[in-house]
């Protein structure tokens, strides 16, 4: 952002036409503001993204491992195996069909885990690349937090300069009007010296309260 003036905007000391030019402060200035492209593409749902990349292979593993990994499982399982053990320990109906040591036992129960671990390991693979895919969606919207931040903090940083630019003038316009109020009634910029130092002395004190005050609470 510039600030661009012209040569006449300021008016000369004791020139006959400061009256006039006094009265258009700002005439002739020109404020130009930055502007930015906020074009940054939409945002992902990372969540809809990920079910629509996922096969059907994919689904019966995450059905298969969400059900492996419950209390369900683990109670009828659990029973299960009880019964088993119960049956081929105690004869009571029927004879054994598996005794002691159970192997048509230890043979279902590593036939189970031989085929459990691959659908886990499919339905965590399938997680480890949402978690990709989330963590890149992270990594975007960071760029463009990043992006918008430094464009306001530039913005305020210009706002500061024009700022700064507008009291300067306005304080030499005030120079300008004390010293020809000292000339014409030099009691009369005395007081107004001094209204003036009243208000400024006030502003700064209610300033400084409420930073107190902010302090405080």
């Amino acid at each position: 952002m510039e600030m661009n003036a012209q040569t006449n905007a300021t008016p000369r000391k004791h020139s006959s036409a400061y009256g006039e030019n006094f009265k258009h402060l700002f005439e002739g200035v020109h404020f130009r503001f930055p502007k930015y492209r906020h074009d940054h593409p939409a945002i992902i749902n990372v969540n809809e993204v990920a079910d629509e990349r996922m096969t059907p292979g994919q689904r019966v593993a995450d059905m298969v491992a969400a059900t492996m990994g419950s209390w369900r499982f683990i109670i009828t399982q659990g029973c299960i195996l009880a019964a088993w053990i119960v049956i081929n320990t105690i004869q009571l109906f029927f004879r054994p069909f598996d005794p002691y040591p159970y192997i048509l036992l230890n043979l279902t129960l590593s036939f189970e885990v031989a085929f459990a671990a691959p659908f886990i390991m499919i339905s965590q693979n399938r997680q480890a690349e949402k978690d990709r895919l989330m963590a890149e969606s992270d990594y975007h919207c960071n760029v463009k937090g990043e992006e918008e931040t430094r464009n306001i903090m530039e913005h305020l940083d210009h706002q500061d300069t024009v700022i700064l630019q507008i009291m300067q003038r306005m304080e030499a316009q005030h120079e300008e009007v004390m010293y020809h109020f000292s000339r014409l009634d030099p009691e009369l910029a005395r007081r107004l010296g001094m209204d003036i130092q009243e208000v400024s002395k006030e502003i700064v004190e209610e300033e400084t309260g409420d930073m107190n005050i902010a302090g405080n609470s």
